[in-house]
């Protein structure tokens, strides 16, 4: 493990939000033990909401509230798939917000509880739009702005303080702890905030360092034919602003099968149960393994698999939702 922990001065400060960031950089010996190449993994489930989204949601609920956009007993609502939600429902709470979270069937069932647990309401979307749920929870999310002037939608999808967490925290930590020495990070892709927030530092720094962006089949994000996807937190089916016209040096897609065998395998082989989009990363570095050799690599792990442990984990699920009929040999 490298990263330095040194949040305990701030969360003493700062409450449970103080403890964001500064999460371990753990090397994996194991996962491509065959190839001659370093490979680094920032773990965003340690966290204190579980997931990489507790930076961006802090950072827009703060700033709202510094620009007086919020106000104690106010409502936030937001569009999301689970983390998201769960970190603006646990900075809502810290702060005295209320929560609406709008979601869809695809939502993790555990997520879910975890953001009531915090005190935030769920609004369950039931129907796509035009095939695809996320456009159904803007929808949602607009409606409920228009109807209650006084609700507060932070919009990760367009706020700039969503690149800007990562910017400031994520790949500085990283840029701080490899000595500003990686040759290529790979992230997972959804609203694009984490990966520009990146992008953004590494281009000022002037840094060499390349990026993958790890997308899904199914996704739009970057020219792609829309399709069902079942992994939530990888891909999109709207571009959004902060997506739009965004570029990377190398864009990877990736299926929810392969977003499976990835998780499974950093379980087997390095006893780290990590999130879909995770696993999804951990095959688009092996298709590319020929290329990366000699390189040192880094990845960002969104969340953890505890999250997923009745879809990815679950070999009924896999069967049932993927139509993978042995899923115990992924």
């Amino acid at each position: 493990m490298i990263a330095k922990q040194d949040t305990v001065s701030r969360s003493r400060s700062c409450g449970i939000l103080g403890a964001i960031g500064n999460t371990p950089l753990v090397k994996m010996e194991r996962l491509f033990a065959s190839v001659p190449m370093e490979f680094y993994a920032k773990l965003e489930f340690f966290n204190p909401g579980g997931s990489a989204k507790d930076r961006p949601a802090t950072a827009m609920i703060e700033a709202a509230l510094k620009t007086g956009k919020l106000h104690k007993g106010d409502t936030v609502v937001e569009s999301s798939s689970g983390n998201m939600g769960i970190g603006l429902a646990q900075a809502c709470r810290y702060y005295g917000l209320e929560f609406i979270c709008v979601v869809d069937p695809h939502a993790q069932k555990q997520n879910l509880a975890i953001i009531r647990a915090h005190g935030g309401k769920i609004m369950m979307v039931e129907e796509a739009e035009d095939g695809d749920f996320l456009s159904a929870r803007l929808s949602a999310v607009n409606r409920l702005v228009k109807q209650n002037r006084s609700y507060y939608w932070p919009n990760q999808y367009a706020n700039l303080n969503n690149p800007r967490s990562h910017y400031k925290g994520t790949i500085r930590e990283i840029d701080r702890e490899m000595n500003g020495e990686l040759d290529v990070l790979f992230v997972a892709t959804s609203s694009t905030g984490t990966a520009r927030g990146c992008r953004d530092f590494l281009r000022e720094k002037n840094r060499h360092t390349k990026i993958v962006a790890v997308d899904a089949e199914g996704s739009i994000l970057f020219g792609g034919k829309r399709g069902e996807r079942k992994i939530p937190g990888l891909g999109a089916g709207v571009v959004s602003d902060l997506a739009r016209g965004q570029q990377f040096d190398t864009v990877e897609r990736v299926t929810d099968t392969d977003c499976v065998r990835g998780c499974r395998k950093i379980a087997r082989l390095e006893a780290v149960l990590v999130g879909g989009s995770s696993g999804g990363i951990v095959e688009a570095v092996d298709r590319r393994r020929s290329e990366l050799k000699g390189k040192t690599c880094a990845a960002i792990f969104h969340d953890s698999g505890q999250r997923y442990l009745d879809t990815v984990f679950n070999d009924e699920w896999v069967k049932s939702e993927l139509g993978v009929k042995n899923p115990e040999t992924l």
